[in-house]
């Protein structure tokens, strides 16, 4: 419902972003056209697409964002008191972007569209003033939906910010924010791929692991107040935990080697720390982002050494998933041990084998790959904490680097050691690629296994149809009863995305120059992408195709037996001359090698079966003489 405001929201307005920079005569005039409008709990003031009608600011309650149509709609931000919402209708968006609802009880000052078309007319000025800081207010709102399309959880807003200040000048920064300028700027800078380093929480709690041992070390050395030192211990410990996910909102992709990261991790360590000491956020006299937070470090130790310890933590989800997968292919290699059917080379028929050692096959080689993939974890274990800028360690404790790792060692249970010559530690990104290269290895593998896997499935008519895939959706929206083998094909994709991401490995470490490889962010982007899509489609794999796969024993067999090639296998019981006609009059008559050998009489129908025992055909054989 709505009704006219009451003269007690004045000082209220006043608190308002939209409103503030208003003298009295103008804030009057505003204020007279605004309504009250009051909602229930989950009531909703708007829905997705539908056209504005008015916009509001909100005086008491809290509203939630969301976006999707549907059960599941995704949270963007909750708003509370002094929030602005529906502000496009400022900036001639006609229709919402996105839907709201009353998380609690809520009353709204709004301004309808009428109202703000009266304005526009009569008052210029005053409209001009609220479109722009419409506009302001949105932009800062869609730094905070990034990370919340990404995965993290919507961040209450009231529409307040405090100003922070850097060497370039001074920025707003969300009340609510434990970021601070300095992570405004990369949001502002690198709006490049939508994907903020949140969607790697396994990143996020490397760093928050690196600035906890930082500040252990620091403090043991005498460098940091022990009680400075506490809070960032603190602060750093429930980032590790994920509790402050989502203010890590700067772009995966960035120019500056990785700098925003970092100051994105110091900025909201920083922030938290100075609120568990009784503090406001932004109060960096008592604890500093780069004076207590970075103490001893660089972007240039920190990053690369984030990179490594997440991406450690990263393999071994990765080699969870594959032995998982290796484990499927084993338990079918031994349901199908005794399955004949014919094995292939260049797609003709060669010899005969067991479906039990063809799949066997792609066990053995997810194990391999798993070996390879541990060696490659094994050289990650290097860092280069300490080195600072370029590995001279400038502005280090001559003890940071080793009292630092001892830390990081109990903080991850990684053997983690200190590079012996961070100099070249510190440009040097032969690791990434050599990790690249494993991932390559492993994608190329699973996509052969996946083409086996749809090839052998292939018809069910006209194709081998040797074996049957779980039907997982309909394959056509044109051809009834059509089903295709989906899961293959999106690990032959997954295969296909990491090849290319291989390429931007080997791009970006060539780019480096001289004492460092600025390009460490897309490497890092490219590498966590891999490993987690890898992992991914190894479990979808298993789950959805491998453990419901069956074999068509009787037309394996039945194609065997007219295989031109089970010659091979009865050659050292019939001759090489006499396997010889058999084969042409075979492919002559369209007749079966095995219907003609008993028909010549040159077996019996039980040696045929007891040389076409599937035990007889997984080994070396030969006919005693």
């Amino acid at each position: 419902m709505t009704q006219q405001p009451s003269g007690t929201i004045r000082q209220a307005l006043r608190q308002v972003r939209l409103l503030e920079g208003l003298d009295d005569a103008a804030l009057t005039t505003v204020e007279e056209l605004l309504e009250v409008a009051e909602y229930q709990p989950q009531q909703y003031l708007f829905h997705e697409h539908a056209p504005r009608e008015s916009m509001m600011i909100i005086e008491s309650g809290y509203v939630v964002v969301t976006t999707g149509i549907g059960q599941r709609p995704i949270p963007l931000a909750t708003l509370g008191p002094g929030a602005l919402l529906g502000e496009r209708l400022l900036l001639g968006s006609p229709t919402h972007v996105a839907s709201a609802y009353a998380k609690t009880e809520v009353r709204g000052l709004q301004l309808s569209r009428g109202a703000l078309d009266q304005l526009a007319e009569k008052r210029p000025d005053i409209y001009q003033q609220l479109v722009t800081a419409a506009a302001e207010t949105l932009s800062e709102r869609l730094m905070y939906s990034a990370a919340q399309q990404a995965g993290g959880s919507a961040l209450p807003l009231s529409g307040g910010y405090r100003t922070e200040q850097d060497s370039l000048g001074e920025r707003r920064v969300p009340d609510e924010a434990y970021y601070g300028v300095q992570t405004v700027r990369a949001v502002e800078n690198f709006p490049i791929s939508d994907i903020p380093i949140s969607k790697y929480p396994v990143l996020i709690g490397a760093l928050g692991c690196i600035k906890q041992a930082a500040a252990m070390a620091n403090r043991d050395l005498g460098l940091l107040d022990p009680e400075v030192a506490g809070a960032i211990i603190a602060a750093a410990e429930e980032v590790r935990q994920g509790m402050w996910t989502g203010h890590f909102v700067v772009d995966a992709i960035q120019g500056g080697a990785g700098t925003s990261t970092n100051m994105n991790a110091n900025e909201v360590i920083a922030n938290r720390a100075l609120e568990m000491l009784n503090h406001h956020r932004g109060e960096y006299t008592f604890i500093h982002p780069l004076n207590h937070v970075n103490l001893s470090q660089s972007t240039n130790d920190v990053y690369p050494t984030a990179i490594r310890i997440a991406l450690y933590f990263a393999i071994n989800d990765l080699l969870q998933a594959m032995g998982e997968l290796r484990d499927g292919f084993a338990a079918k290699a031994a349901e199908f041990a005794d399955v004949i059917k014919m094995g292939r080379t260049q797609l003709q028929d060669a010899v005969p084998m067991t479906l039990g050692q063809e799949f066997s096959t792609y066990a053995v080689m997810l194990e391999e790959d798993m070996d390879r993939l541990r060696e490659a974890a094994q050289l990650i274990v290097e860092i280069n904490m300490g080195a600072t800028a370029i590995g001279t360690g400038i502005n280090a404790h001559p003890d940071f680097a080793a009292r630092v790792c001892e830390h990081l060692r109990a903080l991850t249970g990684i053997p983690l050691v200190i590079s012996p010559n961070l100099v070249e530690a510190t440009q040097d990104t032969g690791v990434f690629v050599q990790l690249s290269g494993v991932l390559k290895r492993i994608a190329v593998k699973l996509s052969k296994t996946a083409n086996d896997l749809r090839l052998l499935s292939s018809g069910p008519r006209t194709g081998l149809y040797e074996i049957n895939l779980p039907a997982v959706q309909p394959g056509s929206s044109i051809m009834p009863g059509k089903v295709n083998p989906v899961i293959p094909e999106v690990v032959n994709q997954v295969a296909f995305d990491v090849i290319g991401n291989d390429v931007t490995v080997t791009m970006a470490a060539q780019a480096g120059q001289l004492q460092l490889n600025v390009m460490e962010p897309v490497i890092a982007y490219a590498l966590f992408n891999s490993l987690t899509h890898l992992r991914n489609a190894c479990r979808v794999f298993l789950t959805r195709c491998v453990e419901g796969i069956t074999a068509n024993r009787e037309h394996l067999r039945q194609m065997v037996e007219n295989s031109i090639g089970i010659v091979t296998a009865l050659n050292p019981y019939i001759g090489y001359d006499q396997s010889a006609a058999i084969a042409k009059e075979a492919l002559d008559s369209g007749r079966g090698v095995v219907e003609l050998v008993l028909e010549h009489g040159l077996l019996t129908r039980e040696q045929v079966d007891e040389i076409l025992k599937p035990e007889n055909m997984v080994a070396p054989r030969w006919k005693a003489t």
